[in-house]
Formats: C-alpha cells, structure tokens, sequence
C-alpha cells in the first residue's frame, strides 16, 4: 500500500516531464498564429472587396489614399435603381467625378437651399417653385457639361481622323491606331479613345466599343467616323484616303459650327435674360411694397396669376432656345 502511494507521486512527475505540455505548448501558439492570420487575412480580404466595390462604382474614390469615398452609402443605394444607373452614365459622359451618390445629395441641399431662401426673401409660396428651378438647374448643368464634352470632342475629331489615317497609313492595325491615338490627344479625345482601347483590349469588338463612344458623346460627326471606321474593319478598302477626306470635311465643319454660334450668341442671352427679368422684377415689387408677395399669393386667384405668369416665361424661354437651336 505505501509502495502504490509512494510510486504515485513518481508517476505524476514523469507525467510533467514527459512531452505532453510541450506539446500543448507548440499545437496552443500554432491555434494563435493561425488565428492571427486569419484575421489579418479576413481584414485583407474585406477591404479588398470594399476598393473593388468602389472601383466597379465608378472608380470616384481612387484619389482618395484611404480610399473613403463621401456619400459611398448614397451612392451604392442609388444605383440600385434605374435612374441612378442612368445617372450613372450621365456623368460618365460629362467626364467629372462626381458619383451619382455625390450628385443626389448636393442637388436636394441645392433644392433645399432654395427652397428655404425662396420662403424667407419672397414668400412661402415660392418655396416649392424655386425647389422644382433648382432641381431643373442640376439636371441642366448635367446637359451642360455634356455638350461642352461633346463639342470639345467634336473639335477633336479632325485631328483624330488625322492620327488614324497616319497609323493606318503606316500599317498598324485600327485596334493599335486607337491606342496610338489614346496616348497622342489630350482630353476629352483621349480619355474617350483610352476607353475605347481598353474595352477592345478587353475582347469587346470594334463596332460595339464604338458603338457605346458614340452613346456618350452623340454627334453627326462622330457617327461618320464610327461609321467609316466599322465599314473599313468589316470590309477593307482604302481606310486611309476615307480618313483624309473626312478630316476635310470635319474641319469645314468645325469653321461653319463656329459661325452659327457667333451669330446665334446674342439669342443666347436673350433666353437667359427673359427669365432673369422676371425674377428681378419679383425682387424690385417685393423691395418697393414689402409683404406685397405674401399678400399676393394668399389667395387662390394671385396664385393662379403667379403660376400663368411663371408658365409664360417658361415657355418663352423654350421656344426661344428652339429658335436659336441650329443642328449643323
């Protein structure tokens, strides 16, 4: 019996230095190396999936070291819908880099803006009104900003055709002429042909990478480039005299859209200054019998009044902009 209790304790000893707490030892650090890793590894994954969400949004947030991007929450329930992906295009095709996120939320605070200094400097009543003219305004700088692209572009076309007739002169391929072309003009030419290459580079043809060119910046001029060049890539021919000619005809152009702009600049600003009238005139009754606005539109029939007379000037304004509207 003392022999047992005597071997025991031996035993217990044998056990504590035997291999097993190494071996809790080691399979223990190895769990908390593993451990760390893999969260290093999920944290790594995770922001990657994040830039990439962001990229895929639109690649706004790629100037941004940290890579937060402002309203990225906006932005990614906007497109969720139809209009923000429309939007989406819309902006890419004013060359900014707002996101549709970005846009959404400074158009209400402009809306809001208005709307609240509407109320205040003339009467509650021109709160809404001036809400649906700030609203217009941003969609209006959209349609700005793309025409501008768009002329800037089409400005860019002689020298266009000219770099593609040389390349293809020379005998390099149309897919290696845009490139060439890409690296070669300035913007907006050559962001647009950089987009164009890399859509190519990305195994779409050249008839659907210039097909979604000319959905971003519509033109007459440049629907007869894609056109020649499609029709030289399906069939062959003499691309490189087609070229020439069409650089002829595109500065030609070019000369005669700049003397209809001339001459039509002084109904420009007539369209712009009719409204602007009105809005003074509002001002100067308001400044000369103050509360007259108030009174004006608290009843039902000085509202009507307001409302045909602010029609009136709408429809002023926009017939105006037909007329001076001349398609080249």
């Amino acid at each position: 019996m003392s022999a047992a209790a005597a071997q025991a304790p031996l035993a217990a000893t044998d056990f504590a230095a035997g291999p097993y707490p190494l071996l809790v030892l080691v399979v223990s650090t190895g769990a908390l190396v593993l451990g760390v890793w893999g969260l290093h590894a999920w944290r790594g994954g995770r922001a990657d999936r994040a830039a990439l969400v962001e990229r895929l949004a639109g690649g706004a947030g790629s100037g941004d070291p940290r890579g937060q991007v402002p309203f990225a929450a906006l932005d990614r329930r906007v497109r969720r819908y139809r209009w923000g992906r429309r939007l989406a295009g819309r902006l890419a095709a004013t060359g900014t880099s707002l996101t549709p996120g970005q846009f959404t939320a400074a158009v209400a605070g402009l809306v809001a803006a208005a709307w609240l200094a509407a109320a205040l400097v003339l009467a509650p009543f021109f709160g809404p009104i001036a809400g649906l003219i700030a609203a217009w305004a941003g969609y209006s700088f959209l349609e700005w900003r793309r025409r501008v692209r768009t002329e800037r572009f089409i400005a860019q076309l002689p020298d266009l055709a000219r770099v593609l007739a040389n390349a293809t002169q020379a005998g390099l391929a149309l897919r290696t002429a845009v490139s060439m072309a890409a690296d070669e003009l300035e913007a907006p030419a050559g962001e647009e042909l950089k987009q164009v290459a890399d859509a190519m580079a990305l195994g779409s043809s050249v008839e659907d990478a210039l097909a979604e060119l000319q959905q971003r910046l519509p033109s007459r001029e440049l629907i007869v480039l894609v056109s020649t060049l499609v029709l030289s890539s399906r069939a062959g021919g003499s691309v490189v005299e087609s070229l020439r000619n069409l650089t002829v005809t595109l500065e030609e152009r070019k000369e005669t859209r700049r003397e209809v702009r001339t001459q039509m600049s002084q109904v420009t600003v007539t369209a712009y200054a009719v409204p602007v009238i009105g809005l003074g005139s509002l001002l100067l009754i308001d400044r000369i019998m103050p509360g007259s606005l108030s009174a004006m539109t608290g009843s039902n029939v000085g509202r009507i009044c307001v409302l045909i007379s602010l029609g009136l000037y709408v429809v002023g304004f926009a017939l105006i902009r037909r007329m001076s509207r001349i398609d080249v």
